[in-house]
């Protein structure tokens, strides 16, 4: 038996008895779970963690912020345990309950292809076994890299009828079937950096694609966003007003107005139960993998400047090559008091420290951390909070040293670029 077949095997044995249990006590092991779950998987711990305190427009105090990390990973260990439930249940009605399914159902009657729009609320799984139970559809699902735990889960998604496509493609099978008068499912809260259409997701920067638009004008269908809450044994779904594409106006005007509109329909939800929302994943993705190394590609950089003036001044003119590597990033500055008036690079927030323990922020938000102090405590502190990589000048020098050449060797720039990025990218 290989690794995947294993994994499969043991995945399957593990969750199979909630099969058998009412809903309700699957939500309750689920809580429990998912409390165990918070405690070991550190990274997504750290990027939960790190993702609510970006999310500016929540406005979390400390204990709420780590409440509300527990809650998202009790939400995520009830998914997975209502898997081989869903996958045995017969009657959908008994669980999940469309609050206002009429002008849907209408306009399905009509022949009128309709887009729903949804984010990883609840279970989002629940609103396409709901949607097909009543329409014929399509949604857009990614592959996971495991073939037969992915053959499983897409037994269940295809339940009712349904067909999954993947997002390769997308835009033709959408474009087909709305023009059918089917309706199409599309979970559009993940991040694309290379979208090229951005909103201010809780008040920050977050890439979207706009495929859900696109798609909407070009067939001159409506989207309807569909929310999602967990109830007491169930599902409750809810249906916003259709949002019907305007075709007097250009394409790219249209796209911005039904993005930022589905997208603040999204926000107002989760604000309600942002427990029950994904975030755990990368929402506010700012790198492409063209530049970065995997490890390096982070959200939200801290980087902190030493007390030393010989040090500072020299940092301090080659800040403008960090600010190249990270040209959408959210830099953090951390900058001794006596420094206040130095011309400093753009950031999203400069932070000025009067003495070095006073680096030691409880702060979440970063995900990477330079340290180009000399304070040993710095890195120990970061790395018990959102931190996933600790950098300071001797680690870049080594991680720089094989592709540096001898008269380059002194060169903070070229050792930036040769420690964080790709060959052939910012340096050949």
């Amino acid at each position: 038996m290989n690794k995947e077949k294993l994994t499969y095997f043991l995945i399957r044995s593990a969750i199979y008895p909630s099969s058998w249990l009412p809903y309700s006590w699957i939500h309750a092991i689920g809580r429990t779970l998912g409390l165990f779950s918070y405690y070991f998987m550190r990274e997504y711990r750290k990027r939960a963690l790190s993702n609510l305190s970006l999310a500016n427009d929540l406005s979390l105090s400390p204990k709420t912020l780590i409440k509300t990390a527990k809650q998202s990973f009790q939400n995520l260990a009830i998914n997975c345990l209502e898997y081989p439930k869903l996958a045995r249940e017969k009657k959908f009605s008994r669980v999940i309950q469309c609050e206002n399914p009429q002008a849907a159902d209408d306009l399905y009657q009509k022949g009128q292809g309709i887009i729903f729009f949804c984010g990883h609320q609840s279970n989002w799984e629940v609103l396409f076994l709901d949607g097909t139970s009543r329409m014929q559809g399509i949604a857009i699902g990614k592959p996971i890299k495991n073939k037969q735990l992915y053959k499983w889960i897409l037994s269940i998604r295809e339940k009712n009828g349904g067909t999954i496509i993947t997002p390769r493609n997308a835009v033709k099978e959408g474009l087909r079937a709305l023009r059918k008068g089917v309706f199409m499912g599309i979970v559009g809260d993940q991040g694309m950096p290379d979208s090229g259409y951005s909103f201010p997701f809780f008040g920050r920067r977050a890439w979207t694609s706009t495929a859900p638009a696109l798609l909407a004008y070009k067939t001159q269908s409506p989207i309807i966003f569909a929310a999602t809450k967990r109830v007491r044994g169930g599902y409750r779904i809810h249906y916003s007003d259709p949002i019907w594409p305007d075709i007097t106006q250009s394409i790219e005007t249209e796209v911005v107005r039904i993005m930022d509109h589905l997208l603040t329909l999204l926000q107002e939800s989760i604000k309600h139960a942002p427990g029950e929302w994904l975030w755990q994943h990368n929402r506010w993705k700012q790198q492409l993998p063209q530049v970065l190394y995997k490890r390096f590609r982070q959200d939200c950089i801290c980087i902190i400047l030493p007390e030393e003036k010989a040090s500072f001044e020299e940092l301090l003119s080659h800040l403008p090559t960090l600010k190249q590597i990270y040209p959408l990033g959210f830099l953090f500055l951390l900058v001794p008091g006596r420094y206040s008036s130095a011309n400093l690079i753009e950031a999203d927030e400069v932070i000025y420290y009067n003495t070095i323990k006073e680096t030691l922020l409880k702060d979440y938000r970063f995900k990477l951390i330079f340290n180009f102090t000399n304070y040993p405590f710095i890195e120990k502190h970061y790395e018990k909070l959102s931190v996933f990589e600790r950098l300071d000048l001797k680690k870049l020098k080594t991680l720089a040293a094989p592709h540096l050449p001898k008269e380059m060797e002194n060169n903070l720039s070229e050792i930036f670029k040769r420690a964080l990025c790709r060959p052939g990218s910012l340096w050949k």
